[in-house]
C-alpha cells in the first residue's frame, strides 16, 4: 500500500504528561483521513510534531515511503504539508496577499513584487474556488475568509499534504458547508487532507478513513464506509455516549431575569439590541436561537456589565442591575459562561488553581485582611479539578496548557460553585467532543432541576432543542418568538432565525 504520509509508534513527551504513546497514523493519496479523539487525546499534539513544531521521543515519519526528519515547518512545507491552524496565524492590520506570501515574498530586484503576488494569490483562490480579496485587509474579514487565507497559505507554499485542525470549530453552518466543498475540490486537485475533528457528523459526510485517538493512545483505524456515529464515539470515549439528554418537564417558579425595552449599541455605535424584551424564571432554561451577529454577543454582553445598555431595564431577582459593575452583577446573582473562554473566562498565564477563583480571591477563606490564602485557593481548585473531571497534570499547571474542552469545564466549575441565581452559557461546548459535551449538558439540566434559571445561547440548533425548556427566536436585536422547545423542529427555527414568522393563516410572512 502507497502511503502519503506514515507516522509509525510516534512517541511525545512533556513534562509529566505522556501526549503521544506509540501512535501510527498512515494516510493515503487523495483521501480525507479524520484524527477523532476527545479534547486533550493528543491529536493536535500529533500533527504538531508532523509540522515540525514538535519533535519526537520515538517513532519515525515517512513522507511518500521516504524516511524524513521533519525539525521545523520550514522543512514540512519543503516536503509539501502545510498546516491549517485552529487558532489562525495571521498578521490583522496585513492584507491578505501579504499575510499569503509573509517569509515568501516574490522579489522584484530588492522590493517585493506585490502585482506578481496579488495576480498569484488570485490564480490560486479561482482554481480552488477559494474566492479572496487579495487586497482586504485581515482585520476586516469574517472569520470564514480567514480561514481561506490560511488554506491559501498552504497551497502558496507547494502544500500536497494539507492538515487541518479543528477547521469548523468557528465556523457558522453556511461557511461549514462552503469548507466541506473546498475540502473535495482540494482532493479532486489530487491533495490529502488530514482532518482533525471530534465533530461526527463532518467524519460521516467528508471523510473517507478515521484513526481514533484515545487519552494519548491510537485505538485504531476504520473506513468510514463501514461504521457510524455510536460506534465512532464509543470508540472515542471508551464508553457508551448519549446523544439526547434526558430531563424531566420543567417546573418553573418565580421571575429571576426581566429585561424591558432594552437598546444596545455595538462597538461602532450601530443598535445591536433593539427593544428586546425577555423573562426567564427559576427552574427553567430558555435557549436562545438565532444567527451569528443578531445582537446575542451584546445582550449577553449588557447583562453581565461588559458593555453598556443605551436604555431599557434588566432586572435581576426583581433589582435592577443595568450599567452596573461586573463585580456588582456578579454578587447580585449571576454566573456567566463566556463565549471566548480566553478573552472572557480564563487568564491564560494564571494557574488552573488561581482560575478557579478569580470571581472570589477577594473573600473569605481564599483571602484574610487582603493577603491571598493560596493553601486555602488550591484546596477549592482541587475540589473542583475533581468534581468536574478536568483533565490537568495538577492545579498548578498554566491554564493555557489545557485542551479547550478542560478549560471549559473548569469555567463551569467556577461559575456553577458560586451558586448563582442566574447561569448565562453563551456557547458552552463550542469546540467541545462528544463526552465534554454530554457532561456540559447534564450540569445545565442540574442547575434547573436545582431551581436556578438558565440562560442558554448557542448557535447549534440540536444543542437549543436538546438542553433548552423554551426556545426564544432573536432577529436583528428582537425576540420575534418564543416557542416550547417540544412542540418545534429544526425547519421551523430556522424559517423563524431568517426572519419568517409562521401565522396562523399558514403563510409566511417577513417580521
Amino acid at each position: 500500500m502507497d502511503y502519503v504520509i506514515e507516522m509509525l509508534n510516534i512517541r511525545k513527551e512533556f513534562p509529566g504528561i505522556v501526549a503521544n504513546d506509540n501512535i501510527t497514523l498512515q494516510v493515503k493519496k487523495g483521501e480525507i483521513h479524520a484524527l477523532l479523539g476527545e479534547n486533550g487525546a493528543g491529536k493536535s499534539t500529533l500533527m504538531n510534531v508532523l509540522f515540525g513544531l514538535y519533535q519526537p521521543e520515538r517513532g519515525e515519519i515517512k513522507v511518500n515511503g521516504k524516511k524524513v526528519e521533519i525539525t521545523s515547518p520550514l522543512i514540512a512545507n519543503d516536503l509539501g504539508i502545510g498546516m491549517v491552524h485552529q487558532h489562525f496565524m495571521l498578521v490583522e492590520p496585513f492584507t491578505v496577499t501579504e499575510n499569503i506570501i509573509l517569509g515568501k515574498e516574490p522579489r522584484k530586484g530588492i522590493s517585493i513584487d506585490i502585482k506578481s503576488a496579488e495576480k498569484q494569490v488570485q490564480e490560486i483562490s479561482e482554481r480552488y474556488g477559494l474566492s479572496v480579496n487579495p487586497r482586504a485587509k485581515i482585520a476586516d474579514i469574517s472569520v470564514g475568509m480567514q480561514q481561506r487565507v490560511e488554506i491559501l497559505k498552504t497551497l502558496y507554499r507547494g502544500a500536497d499534504i494539507l492538515i487541518f485542525d479543528e477547521p469548523t470549530a468557528v465556523l457558522t453552518p453556511q461557511e461549514i458547508k462552503e469548507l466541506s466543498q473546498i475540502m473535495k475540490t482540494l482532493i479532486k486537485e489530487g491533495k490529502s487532507i488530514i482532518l482533525i475533528t471530534h465533530k461526527l457528523k463532518e467524519i460521516m459526510e467528508i471523510c473517507d478513513r478515521v484513526t481514533v485517538i484515545r487519552k494519548g493512545e491510537g485505538i485504531g483505524t476504520v473506513d468510514v464506509k463501514d461504521t457510524n456515529t455510536n460506534e465512532l464515539a464509543n470508540l472515542m470515549v471508551g464508553r457508551e455516549v448519549l446523544f439526547t439528554t434526558e430531563k424531566t418537564k420543567a417546573n418553573p417558579k418565580e421571575t429571576v431575569l426581566e429585561i424591558k425595552d432594552l437598546f444596545v449599541n455595538d462597538n461602532r455605535g450601530v443598535s445591536a439590541v433593539n427593544g428586546l424584551n425577555l423573562s426567564l424564571k427559576s427552574g427553567e432554561i430558555i435557549g436562545i436561537a438565532g444567527v451569528d451577529g443578531n445582537g446575542q454577543a451584546e445582550l449577553i454582553e449588557a447583562i453581565t456589565g461588559l458593555r453598556k445598555g443605551e436604555s431599557g431595564s434588566i432586572k435581576l431577582n426583581s433589582k435592577e442591575i443595568m450599567n452596573l459593575k461586573p463585580r456588582k452583577i456578579t454578587e447580585s446573582g449571576l454566573g456567566h459562561i463566556p463565549q471566548d473562554r480566553h478573552k472572557h473566562g480564563l487568564v491564560l498565564d494564571y494557574s488552573i488553581g488561581e482560575n478557579m477563583v478569580l470571581q472570589t480571591y477577594y473573600q473569605k477563606p481564599f483571602s484574610k485582611y487582603g493577603v491571598l490564602d493560596f493553601k486555602e485557593i488550591y484546596k477549592k481548585a482541587n475540589t473542583l479539578i475533581s468534581e468536574y473531571d478536568v483533565r490537568t497534570p495538577s492545579a498548578f499547571t498554566h491554564a493555557r496548557a489545557l485542551s479547550g474542552g478542560n478549560q471549559q469545564k473548569a469555567i463551569i466549575g467556577r461559575e456553577v460553585d458560586r451558586d448563582p441565581d442566574l447561569l448565562i452559557a453563551a456557547q458552552p461546548t463550542r469546540g467541545l467532543d462528544v463526552g465534554a459535551i454530554e457532561f456540559i449538558h447534564k450540569r445545565l439540566i442540574e442547575q434547573r432541576d436545582s431551581g436556578k434559571a438558565v440562560l442558554l445561547v448557542s448557535f447549534e440548533l440540536d444543542e437549543i432543542l436538546n438542553v433548552s425548556d423554551r426556545i426564544a427566536v432573536i432577529f436583528e436585536g428582537n425576540i420575534i418568538k418564543i416557542v416550547n422547545a417540544d412542540e418545534t423542529n429544526e425547519q421551523e427555527l430556522g424559517l423563524l432565525m431568517a426572519g419568517m414568522k409562521r401565522e396562523a393563516a399558514g403563510g409566511d410572512t417577513y417580521v
